[in-house]
């Protein structure tokens, strides 16, 4: 099965636009995985066993493994998703960017190490950065548009034809690039403007959409400008607002974020 179809299933048997996102933090983590040495990978096989029937994806961020050295917990959390749930997308957010024989090694990482339906990309080396990811036909490639930090309209905003960058690569990717038809795009939810502009560019594209949560994207705005005529079309991500959810009386921190998970699956919901 495909990146789009598997995804597009997902969105369908969990009634879900909703990413979780696995950024862990040992700094956030309960007290008991703190001095686990697989304290990552149990906090992680909690969080998604809590909230696999509430989302559409896992998007395990790999800077937050690499830096504890902690990569050999990302295969198993990655091997563990595929086992027990290779019905949910497993999106690498890594943000690669580089030429063209480097990107396959970067390509070999994600979908033969890891194991994961799609990857996040850098386009900023251009299409021949991009085509090694092309030769997993059956692998998602998710581009860097419009992305939801302040500082993005550094460049993103910058005049190419009388259009700004982050629409040309939107339409690149959509028109040219796109050879697979397994390309999706990351376009922030805190400018939900732009993310209205990005959908009339790529139609029915699907946008993987983080600044929910902590970064304070609104999601009545961000659903409504992004998605697609059936109501779809969206990985909305929340990662610190799940994993690290302040538990109400009785509950632990996987009941806490569980909750959450299904509050924010219910507000995404509401305007599909």
């Amino acid at each position: 099965m495909t990146f789009i179809n598997k995804l597009s299933a997902a969105w369908t048997a969990n009634d879900s636009l909703l990413c979780v996102g696995l950024d862990p933090d040992m700094a956030k983590l309960p007290a008991q995985f703190q001095n686990d040495p697989q304290g990552i990978f149990n906090f992680c096989r909690e969080i998604i066993d809590a909230t696999a029937d509430l989302a559409c994806s896992f998007k395990p961020q790999i800077a937050y493994f690499a830096a504890l050295s902690a990569e050999d917990q990302l295969e198993q959390i990655c091997a563990y998703v595929r086992e027990h749930y290779p019905h949910i997308p497993l999106i690498l957010d890594a943000k690669r960017g580089d030429i063209g024989a480097t990107a396959r090694q970067y390509a070999r990482e994600a979908y033969d190490r890891y194991g994961a339906d799609a990857v996040t990309v850098n386009p900023y080396m251009g299409s021949d950065s991009v085509e090694p990811y092309m030769e997993w036909s059956d692998r998602g490639v998710i581009i860097l548009c419009r992305t939801s930090n302040a500082g993005g309209s550094d460049l993103q905003f910058l005049d190419v034809g009388g259009k700004p960058l982050y629409q040309h690569v939107a339409r690149l990717v959509a028109e040219k690039w796109n050879s697979n038809g397994q390309c999706a795009l990351v376009v922030g939810a805190t400018f939900p403007e732009e993310l209205a502009q990005v959908r009339a560019i790529v139609g029915d594209m699907p946008l993987l959409v983080p600044g929910i949560g902590a970064q304070g994207g609104d999601i009545a705005a961000t659903v409504t400008s992004g998605r697609t005529a059936n109501g779809a079309g969206m990985m909305i991500n929340s990662s610190r607002a799940i994993l690290y959810a302040t538990p109400n009386a009785g509950e632990d921190f996987a009941t806490a974020a569980r909750r959450v998970a299904e509050e924010t699956r219910s507000a995404i919901n509401q305007y599909r």
